[in-house]
């Protein structure tokens, strides 16, 4: 969600860019002021609370720049400060529109996208159930470190939690920064921090746990059993288990097509789309879903058919093979289709559409179709998506006229 940029932070920024060295240091308390100016207007919470937000930005704002040789070198320091406070005022007022509910939603999805590759060992292939579940361990445990490094950083009382509203999307942008800061590694490379400690949680994970297999399977009928049918461990043995009794070059894919789906729905600003899915594959019922997700049921009907419109467009655009694949339809296998059903579809495609299905099968890039048919590589994805589309409704006419 965007927010209104704050006027008297972003134009004293302006106005002093090219201001002499002397003449470009704000002192603590004036940023303060312009902080606290901004967050009455948008926040509206008590003087107490907005004047100790404001300052904790504005001390760590300086920090960072009294710390940042780069920074100190560019003769800027002034409109360094007023930038990095106007971002983080920003990035807080972000979340505390979108309320403590969707906000934490908000952060729990990003941060899970982040770290969806990273918290199991690369030879793990685990099951998306099983890897979700790692996932909520994993950012349980960051939560947590970030509120240390909250309460350390901003020197607060070691027994200071977040409750109201400002103050929970204050810890909440700082979770998001702390996870995504830079470390520089040995190798003069860099990294976030929350994927070196995804990483490391990974290494940490055993490579095997002894579990009563009919345990992990069936529900116990004892606390203790329950218990532990409930925690993560038992839920990776039997969302495994589950995975072997099928296919594991199938579980391999369908955790492959659910992961680029998430990372696609994310990346094209369709977070709760990405939600709904997560949920979805956890099997809850819809009014399970709509409190978590805050929908009434007209909202959830609305996401679900935005939901499916992308799923239609992920599958048909750039991803096609990994879904066709997938789904067992592949171009070598016609699409999915029988020889009398490949016969209509191929009729229904003008003498273009054949040549490019036809160059296709012969397995040439698009780059090599636009210059056989003389058009662009755009213009050649654009034909391809009307092809699946016209094999997908006569595969999906032809099962309909069998039921």
């Amino acid at each position: 969600m965007n927010v209104r940029t704050p006027r008297s932070i972003n134009q004293t920024s302006q106005s002093n860019v090219h201001a002499p060295e002397s003449a470009q240091k704000t002192d603590i308390k004036t940023l303060s002021e312009l902080l606290q100016s901004q967050l009455q207007a948008h926040a509206g919470s008590k003087s107490s609370i907005i004047l100790a937000v404001a300052n904790r930005i504005a001390l760590e704002v300086e920090r960072i720049c009294r710390k940042s040789h780069r920074i100190q070198k560019s003769g800027q320091v002034r409109s360094w400060q007023l930038t990095l406070a106007h971002h983080r005022l920003q990035k807080c007022l972000e979340y505390y529109r979108l309320g403590s509910r969707q906000g934490r939603i908000e952060l729990h999805g990003n941060l899970s996208v982040i770290v969806y590759r990273h918290v199991a060992i690369p030879q793990s292939n685990l099951s998306f159930s099983a890897r979700y579940n790692l996932i909520e361990d994993f950012l349980q445990d960051f939560y947590a470190e970030s509120l240390k490094a909250f309460r350390r950083e901003h020197q607060v009382d070691e027994a200071y939690t977040p409750r109201i509203q400002l103050e929970l999307a204050e810890y909440m942008a700082f979770t998001e920064q702390y996870a995504k800061r830079r470390i520089t590694l040995p190798n003069q490379s860099s990294q976030q921090l929350i994927v070196l400690r995804a990483q490391s949680f990974a290494r940490r994970q055993p490579n095997e746990t002894s579990l009563d297999i009919e345990q992990a399977v069936e529900f116990g009928k004892s606390d203790e059993a329950h218990e532990q049918n409930r925690s993560p461990v038992a839920q990776q043995v039997r969302a495994r288990l589950v995975a072997q009794t099928i296919d594991p070059s199938e579980a391999v894919l369908r955790d492959r097509v659910v992961s680029e789906l998430v990372q696609y729905l994310d990346a094209q600003g369709h977070s709760d789309c990405a939600d709904y899915l997560v949920l979805k594959l956890q099997d809850l019922a819809a009014p399970e879903i709509d409190e978590l997700l805050g929908l009434t049921p007209r909202q959830r009907d609305y996401l679900q058919q935005r939901f499916k419109y992308h799923v239609e467009k992920f599958s048909r655009s750039s991803h096609w093979k990994l879904v066709h694949q997938w789904l067992g339809v592949e171009l070598e296998q016609k699409l999915g289709m029988s020889t009398e059903q490949w016969e209509i579809f191929i009729a229904q495609l003008d003498e273009s559409l054949k040549q490019l299905l036809q160059l296709k099968q012969a397995h040439k890039s698009d780059t090599e179709i636009a210059q056989a048919l003389n058009i662009t590589p755009k213009k050649v994805q654009k034909r391809w998506t009307e092809i699946l589309a016209v094999a997908w409704q006569t595969r999906n006419s032809a099962l309909k006229s069998e039921e």
